[in-house]
């Protein structure tokens, strides 16, 4: 694809079940593992020029399991870890919100919490994203929802709780065992 003009196309990826396993509530490092395939996704994107984005829900935070510093720390641990594969990712964005489930400031209904499309369309605005030709990937229906809302192409993989929640999905939604088969089936292939 032709990034040339001030516009550049993006992947947005949900972080726990698409990236990496999804394990519950978790901010430690040693807790993490990438699902299969997923370092070698996000190294092609980024060869190929795509601004790649996590956007996910970490209500962990708004029910007190864990702050948003020790979020942080992951995802500064998640980089360093794929910049050994010679992949990045250029920007997290996590909601903390939870409407019910919350403590405190976090309790409330905002528009950043998946399937809302506020994260989406924040990277966009930050990032000047042309979201005619970039993609949501992920492994819940709240995924689908914010791609679709934000005016992006979504896609569902089977990992995480993809075996689950795709039997909910409308069957016109693009699915892929995972991260890796939509990079090399779909987005590279629409370049």
């Amino acid at each position: 694809m032709d990034f040339s003009s001030k516009q550049q196309a993006a992947v947005f990826l949900d972080r726990d079940g698409t990236i990496n396993l999804d394990k519950g509530y978790f901010y430690l490092p040693e807790e993490f593992e990438f699902e299969q395939g997923s370092v070698e996704a996000i190294r092609l994107l980024n060869q190929a020029g795509y601004k790649v984005f996590v956007i996910s829900n970490q209500s962990g935070i708004a029910r007190g399991c864990f702050s948003e510093a020790q979020v942080d720390h992951l995802h500064q641990w998640m980089n360093e870890e794929l910049a050994k594969s010679d992949a990045h990712i250029d920007a997290f964005y996590y909601c903390p919100h939870h409407a019910e489930l919350g403590v405190g400031s976090y309790k409330k209904i905002c528009d950043c919490r998946k399937p809302a499309p506020g994260l989406l369309l924040k990277a966009a605005r930050e990032w000047n994203i042309d979201m005619k030709h970039s993609y949501m990937v992920g492994d819940h229906n709240s995924d689908i929802g914010a791609g679709t809302a934000a005016g992006v192409q979504p896609f569902f993989v089977r990992t995480g709780h993809g075996k689950q929640e795709g039997k909910l999905l409308a069957p016109n939604v693009l699915r892929a065992d995972n991260l890796y088969e939509v990079v090399k089936k779909y987005i590279l292939v629409s370049n």
